[in-house]
């Protein structure tokens, strides 16, 4: 049997960070050896919490320790670099999304990694909902025809309100470390990696990002990205000043023989409708494999067996996702759409 991998962690201000350190804590194809961050609070709580070590700087936790992997919790501005000093020294690494804070942070990556020869997997918190694994098992099928448009909304009355920690505040509302935005950048790029996933790259792409309720941020806290293909349309959408739950999250896949609408989170629903159930029926859906359950048991399936990623993890994909992404920044800036 292999042993387990050696994980360190660089950066603990992006909250997501904790879920993964329990899977990787609890894992028995993993060990959580230290983690690195400048501030103490968070290293106290991951020490006590996980019992790893804790480094203030990077660089001297990764000279320090005997480490297979890395983890990149950190905020988006700071992926490239921490992924290029893990690179270096040949150790995988798996970043939360959307990988960077601009295309040419995710293209330095994607390069990083293929030049060391290491795996570059990114992390969506969707692409473990078995709801989503399976719609788009049947997208690929076929079972809903062809593909006419996408749409993806995410929400919710914002990072403040929502309970995020004040360091996981400071750089999302920092237009620099986030990348050039705030509601945009964090959630309409799910919706990106969606329509990149489903229907590939869009000829052209518009933008709006606009600050509508919340005039003492620096950022905007409404952004809408529309992405155009030629027999195409996707939609994704994301606020920081949703009231209540209605829509927030909600996935619409539709075909020229059936649509599908996933519920979100794990145990969500997947609902099909079609011309024979126009009011949609609720599909049965398959359990995952273990493999494809969470962030932390496929990163280890994909170093150990070297089979490809997930798409939705995909380096390439994701690195495309960026380049949706900068081109509806750019749109939304300029009033102009965007060709790629």
């Amino acid at each position: 049997m292999s042993s387990p991998l050696r994980i360190g962690v660089l950066g603990l201000t992006h909250d997501h960070v904790w879920e993964h350190l329990r899977d990787v804590h609890t894992n028995p194809d993993t060990r959580l050896i230290a983690v690195a961050d400048p501030h103490q609070a968070l290293l106290g709580r991951a020490e006590a919490e996980f019992h790893c070590r804790p480094y203030r700087n990077a660089e001297t936790m990764l000279n320090s320790e005997d480490l297979d992997a890395v983890y990149i919790f950190s905020d988006n501005a700071a992926g490239p670099e921490l992924t290029e000093m893990a690179t270096a020294r040949r150790m995988h690494v798996l970043v939360e999304k959307p990988m960077a804070a601009d295309l040419a942070g995710a293209d330095r990556m994607v390069a990083d990694a293929r030049a060391a020869n290491v795996r570059l997997l990114v992390n969506w918190p969707f692409a473990w909902w078995p709801q989503m694994q399976h719609a788009l098992r049947l997208v690929r099928a076929g079972a809903i025809g062809n593909i006419w448009q996408v749409r993806y909304r995410a929400a919710h009355a914002g990072p403040r309100e929502l309970g995020c920690s004040e360091y996981f505040c400071e750089w999302l509302y920092d237009p620099k470390r986030n990348g050039r935005g705030g509601a945009f950048m964090d959630y309409c790029c799910y919706g990106a990696l969606l329509a990149r996933t489903v229907l590939g790259m869009p000829s052209q792409v518009t933008g709006v990002a606009r600050r509508l309720v919340k005039q003492d941020i620096d950022v905007e806290d409404n952004g809408l990205l529309v992405m155009t293909y030629p027999h195409a349309i996707a939609v994704s959408e994301g606020s920081w000043t949703q009231i209540g739950k209605l829509s927030a999250y909600l996935t619409t896949i539709y075909g020229t023989t059936g649509t599908l609408m996933l519920e979100p989170r794990v145990g969500g629903r997947l609902l099909l409708a079609t011309e024979q159930q126009p009011d949609g029926a609720t599909v049965e859906v398959p359990e995952l494999p273990p493999h494809l359950a969470s962030a932390t048991a496929h990163f280890v399936h994909c170093i150990r067996t070297g089979e490809a990623s997930l798409p939705m993890c995909d380096p390439n994909i994701c690195r495309d996702t960026q380049a949706i992404l900068e081109g509806g920044i750019n749109a939304a800036s300029t009033g102009v759409s965007v060709s790629l």
